[in-house]
């Protein structure tokens, strides 16, 4: 009964949609990429979430105590000293000193690549499904990577003026949140225009 009464509810809304896709093609068009816009991106934002939580462990306390940053610019804001980078981040240490799990060479290597893998999962999805494009491949894979090279390091700009900061006050967990939904929300509004022009 659930089930029949579910799918006519299903039927009615799809009816709807029709109507309303009928009457507003191009109001329609754009709504529908939104909402599978955002689903997908929600979704792989999820994923680099926990890309970025769990993959600097298995890169291990060497890498996490290895420093790898640039240009490292000196920045003093808000009562805290530290070193501006567009590459890496500064290595995180405990209340006592001692190297935690979270920053160095290890987290960068972890963000770069769980984003890359999150831009290889969303690329698909959001050509074939959100878009339907029928456009050169090759021409948008390379258009796509050339505009996820700017984005990056966009946002790793960003990143680098609060990140520090974070990293005193928060736990890994916390601040992996943070860095994920700021800059999952930068780079989906960079994203959703970008996508329009290269598919």
């Amino acid at each position: 009964m659930h089930t029949a009464v579910s799918e006519t509810q299903r039927w009615k809304l799809k009816d709807k949609w029709n109507k309303f896709s009928e009457a507003h093609p191009k109001l329609s068009k754009i709504l529908y990429q939104i909402f599978y816009f955002y689903v997908f991106s929600l979704s792989v934002t999820i994923f680099q979430y926990l890309m970025f939580t769990f993959l600097p462990y298995l890169f291990g306390i060497k890498l996490a105590g290895t420093e790898f940053m640039w240009p490292q610019i000196q920045m003093n804001m808000f009562g805290y000293s530290y070193k501006w980078n567009i590459l890496g981040y500064d290595i995180a240490r405990d209340a006592a000193g001692n190297v935690i799990i979270g920053g160095g060479l290890g987290y960068f290597l972890s963000y770069e690549i769980g984003a890359f893998l999150a831009q290889c999962i969303n690329f698909p999805l959001q050509r074939n499904i959100t878009f339907k494009s029928k456009g050169n491949i090759g021409r948008q894979i390379v258009w796509y990577i050339i505009a996820w090279i700017l984005i990056s390091v966009f946002c790793n700009a960003i990143n680098g003026l609060w990140l520090p900061i974070a990293q005193q006050n928060f736990s890994p967990q916390v601040y992996n949140i943070l860095v994920t939904f700021i800059t999952g929300g930068v780079s989906m509004i960079i994203y959703f225009f970008v996508y329009k022009i290269i598919f």
